[in-house]
């Protein structure tokens, strides 16, 4: 959890952050002295929803003010609630004909204020509502006297009732719907570690060999510490265990019937990368079809409500078909006011969900791929056993040097080089664990080295090897001739100059400049002696030249590191000249 902001201190900090996060949209207005973000274009006619908390949760709530969501927000000190007073003014900045609601999470400071302000509004005349909601599973009900407290879920009320109040609901309507809805949500959060509040030097941290499950969004103690570390797998398994056992007395608040229809809500809070929370809402799904028979109709994920830079997130689910039946709207309409489009930042966090597919149905298998037969006039075919050997021996030395590779390339670039070549060096052994090299086709191996880079290996190294083995393919059937004339030696000559001559169309990369070409080059060179290891020894010397060499393209040129100091060699030089390295000694142990 980084300790380091933009903003060294809190002061004015909400403020600021708030006048930054309407400018997205010209209908809102901020009242600054009250923190109280309205919207401009709301319709009197409609129910006003109203909400808001302690700030270090954005977007909520001001980043849900506008069409279908919210009139009005109102935002305290970072996690801190804010006054009676600054919620009266949001109660009046959007007063409506049919009454205002008022939505908040089950927090104590939450409850007392928004309460008192929804007294003092109904006695200055508002037809004024209050909803508190509590979603959190991890206390249990004989933890707290309280109840539940809130989570994301309550994001997923203010979504509902918005849509509602929208389509023109009324004031009983609207609020009967967002207390049946938020009835039937359960929740619960799980951090990798607690958040950093700017300006503070005092903070709770975990142990890189814990995590914690039943987290606030305050960064409150979690339920229970988990040691050693859960693998994402198990950690997904407990909590959906948490939220749908319903045999579990103290959790089991929501139950589901065999047709239920679900929502999926899951709340980055701050900290895990976008990759990463992909990857979660996938495995919640898998586990959520395969061990509990529930497919969401509709699902949201993203930064729904946040602790600043948490690394930690929460999952809530919700029971529609058990919501409609305690309201007036159907567990349709209730879709449908999930669906209704916003101005908001809510947009971000669930696309377009009206028209549903089968999860299933969005996997879809690659084209089949035409069966490639090689025409044996057009083929160039060795000792099976030396160019077995000689293939393996280049990955293995491959393999060998990933760390090396990796370490060199993080310091100098983006650390993808050595996974690279290892991934396309595993890929290659599996082929020849299936008799890739059992008839000697060198064009078999090559257009097997094409997809693997094709398929396998991203980023500048691939693109470069997969231009270079497709145009050695090439050279070699075209000029088949050469090996009968002139011997073999010198067709790998020939093939391996025009591949590099048609790789320079794409790349500006030459000698001296820190790449690849920097060993792939030489080697053209040296074999045109007819001599393998001339060629090897050239590739060896231009390797080890990119120690002293300053970089001119790629990231590297980016770090601007002092070549005066030395420094690593490039990476995919010095990868090209370990595959050309393991080539030479599968011969030599071929032929010894």
């Amino acid at each position: 959890m980084s300790k380091r902001h933009l903003f060294a201190s809190s002061d004015g900090l909400v403020t600021k952050a708030i006048r930054g996060i309407i400018s997205y949209n010209p209908s809102l207005s901020l009242d600054e002295a009250n923190r109280v973000v309205f919207d401009t274009a709301y319709n009197k006619s409609n129910v006003s929803i109203v909400s808001g908390g302690g700030s270090g949760h954005e977007p909520a709530w001001s980043g849900y003010v506008g069409q279908n969501l919210l009139a009005a927000s109102v935002a305290g000190d970072i996690f801190a609630s804010p006054s009676t007073k600054q919620i009266l003014s949001a109660i009046d900045r959007v007063p409506s004909e049919k009454g205002t609601i008022l939505v908040i999470t089950n927090y104590t400071g939450d409850c007392l204020h928004f309460g008192l302000a929804n007294e003092k509004a109904i006695a200055k005349g508002h037809k004024c509502r209050m909803i508190i909601c509590g979603d959190d599973v991890s206390v249990g009900r004989k933890g707290s006297l309280v109840g539940r407290r809130g989570l994301a879920g309550q994001i997923g009320v203010l979504k509902i009732m918005g849509g509602a109040a929208g389509a023109g609901g009324s004031l009983d309507e609207v609020y009967d719907l967002g207390v049946a809805f938020s009835q039937q949500i359960v929740s619960i959060a799980a951090t990798l570690d607690h958040c950093h509040v700017p300006g503070r030097a005092e903070h709770a941290t975990l142990g890189s060999d814990e995590i914690e499950i039943g987290t606030g969004p305050h960064n409150e103690p979690g339920y229970k510490k988990l040691s050693p570390v859960p693998s994402a797998q198990e950690l997904v398994k407990q909590i959906l265990t948490y939220c749908l056992d319903e045999t579990d007395p103290e959790r089991g608040y929501v139950k589901f019937k065999a047709g239920d229809e679900a929502m999926l809500l899951i709340s980055n809070y701050g900290g895990i990368s976008h990759l990463e929370m992909g990857a979660l809402l996938d495995e919640l799904l898998e586990q959520l079809a395969s061990q509990w028979k529930l497919e969401p109709v509709r699902i949201a994920c993203g930064f729904l409500e946040t602790s600043l830079n948490a690394p930690a997130f929460s999952v809530s689910i919700v029971n529609v078909t058990a919501a409609a039946q305690n309201c007036s709207y159907s567990a349709d309409e209730i879709k449908s006011f999930f669906d209704a489009k916003t101005n908001t930042s809510w947009e971000s966090m669930t696309g377009s969900q009206a028209i549903r597919r089968s999860r299933r149905e969005q996997f879809v298998s690659p084209p089949q791929e035409p069966r490639k037969v090689i025409e044996e006039a057009k083929d160039l075919r060795i000792d099976p056993a030396v160019l077995d050997r000689m293939l393996r021996a280049a990955c293995g030395e491959l393999i060998a040097a990933e760390p090396d590779l990796t370490k060199w390339d993080t310091v100098m670039g983006d650390g993808d080089c050595g996974e690279t070549l290892k991934t396309g060096a595993n890929c290659l052994i599996a082929a020849l664990d299936k008799q890739l090299a059992a008839q000697g086709s060198v064009i078999a191996v090559l257009q097997e080295l094409e997809e693997i880079v094709e398929g396998k290996m991203g980023g500048t190294l691939g693109g470069i090897l997969g231009i270079f083995f497709v145009s050695l393919r090439t050279a070699l059937q075209e000029n088949l001739a050469i090996a009968q004339n002139d011997g073999l030696p010198q067709l790998w000559a020939t093939a391996v100059q025009a591949a590099l001559d048609n790789l320079t169309q794409y790349t500006p990369a030459k000698v001296g400049d820190r790449t690849v070409m920097d060993t792939l080059i030489p080697f053209a060179g040296g074999l045109r002696s007819g001599v393998f290891a001339d060629g090897v020894e050239a590739a060896i010397k231009g390797a080890e030249l990119t120690k002293t060499l300053k970089p001119r393209l790629g990231r590297a040129t980016y770090v601007g590191a002092d070549a005066s100091k030395g420094l690593p060699p490039d990476p995919g030089a010095w990868g090209a000249m370990v595959a050309i390295q393991g080539l030479q000694s599968g011969i030599a142990e071929v032929i010894s």
